[in-house]
């Protein structure tokens, strides 16, 4: 259930970028507005994400799942209605809030359900259907506004949320939330500033806020720019650019999280940091596909590296809830991820404008080839996290486990 409400979710979140060439020609908007409508969006999101988080630890975390589906539903409906650049704004300032309450609960709300035997095929599931969102967001969005106008993909998608949230009420259920492995299952709540402090205070979890933030920069460049960057380059129709601006990185991607989530189990019955070296070694095998934006070669062939990288990436991300899931409490867990959302969203929310400022001057073939140092960075820190920190956080909050 989890794995389709993920796909609307993206699916809503992601299909502007498909419709920007219809949205310059009606509404005149400039490259830096039409990054403004991603940055808006999640850094919105971004500083809404830590609240959602201690909600979900805190309330039903099927409730929360359900209401945020239904008001980001109506917000997407509210977009279709737009007449000018700031009321599109507004309406993705909005959906950041609607949308921010899901994700913290429903990787918590997994996490109630799977013990960490099969938690990372599980987690993978779902991260799947985020992927296979923004093919299905691109797609429709493209070839909805070609054929009828940009406003119909919003109004079918935000329908599309009320019908989900519909079933999701008659099939999600709470699970049984796991007791902590320590003396600390028999104490009161901890309260919610000391319960930030102690996140702070675990290097693996800086580790992979770090490494994520800086993968959310360049990824999120691609998910915002990628469609108007096959329409400019290659002249593609908006349909043809936005599965290939988004299936390119989707569809691998989404393999790449189903592969990776099971390896991912696999691997850490040799040890539960093992997932954080497979994560590096991932981040450092993908890097270099970017460099093909530095030659001027086929779209086919540009494709085909942005399928690699976009595997490769997966691979690696498909640990990121696993890993946190062994060195955070299960009582402070969405509260985690919320945290993680918070800066993922900061670091994309700049690097899609950042991408938008520069595309100018420098063009999105140079923008997306620098991805490439920001790929190889996040793969040195994750290897780090795995040599000095995870075994002593498992040892800290396990008692055990950190070979």
């Amino acid at each position: 259930m989890l794995f389709a409400v993920a796909c609307l979710n993206y699916a809503d979140r992601t299909a502007i970028s498909s419709v920007f060439p219809l949205l310059k020609q009606e509404l005149g908007l400039s490259d830096v507005e039409l990054a403004a409508l991603g940055s808006a969006f999640l850094w919105v999101y971004a500083l809404c994400s830590p609240f959602a988080g201690m909600l979900a630890d805190r309330y039903s975390r099927t409730r929360i799942i359900i209401g945020s589906m239904l008001a980001w539903s109506a917000v997407t409906i509210l977009t279709g209605l737009a007449a000018d650049s700031h009321t599109l704004i507004l309406s993705r300032v909005l959906l950041g809030i609607a949308e921010s309450a899901y994700l913290p609960a429903a990787i918590a709300l997994i996490a109630d359900h799977h013990a960490p035997s099969s938690r990372g095929a599980a987690m993978g599931l779902h991260l799947c259907g985020l992927n296979l969102g923004l093919v299905a967001g691109g797609g429709l969005a493209g070839y909805l506004g070609e054929q009828h106008g940009w406003r119909v993909s919003f109004f079918v998608l935000g329908a599309s949320g009320f019908v989900l949230a519909l079933i999701a009420s008659r099939v999600l259920e709470d699970g049984p939330r796991p007791r902590p492995h320590t003396a600390a299952a028999t104490a009161p709540r901890t309260p919610i500033l000391r319960q930030l402090m102690q996140l702070l205070r675990t290097p693996t979890y800086a580790a992979v806020v770090v490494e994520a933030m800086t993968i959310a920069i360049g990824v999120w460049m691609f998910f915002n720019w990628m469609p108007l960057y096959f329409r400019e380059t290659y002249g593609m129709s908006l349909a043809a650019a936005g599965l290939s601006g988004t299936m390119t990185l989707q569809l691998s991607a989404s393999l790449g999280i189903l592969v990776g989530g099971f390896l991912s189990d696999r691997i850490a019955r040799a040890g539960a940091p093992r997932r954080m070296l497979f994560m590096g070694i991932c981040y450092l095998v993908s890097a270099p596909c970017l460099l093909v934006f530095y030659g001027k070669f086929p779209a086919v062939t540009v494709s085909a590296a942005i399928v690699l990288f976009s595997f490769g990436r997966a691979l690696a991300a498909s640990n990121e809830d696993a890993i946190l899931c062994e060195v955070i409490p299960a009582d402070g867990r969405a509260t985690a991820y919320g945290l993680v959302n918070t800066m993922n969203c900061l670091a994309g929310g700049a690097g899609i404008m950042i991408a938008g400022v520069l595309k100018s001057g420098v063009g999105l073939s140079t923008i997306f080839a620098g991805i490439s140092v920001l790929v190889l960075f996040s793969g040195l820190v994750s290897l780090a996290g795995y040599r000095w920190f995870m075994p002593r956080d498992m040892r800290r909050i396990h008692g055990t486990g950190a070979s």
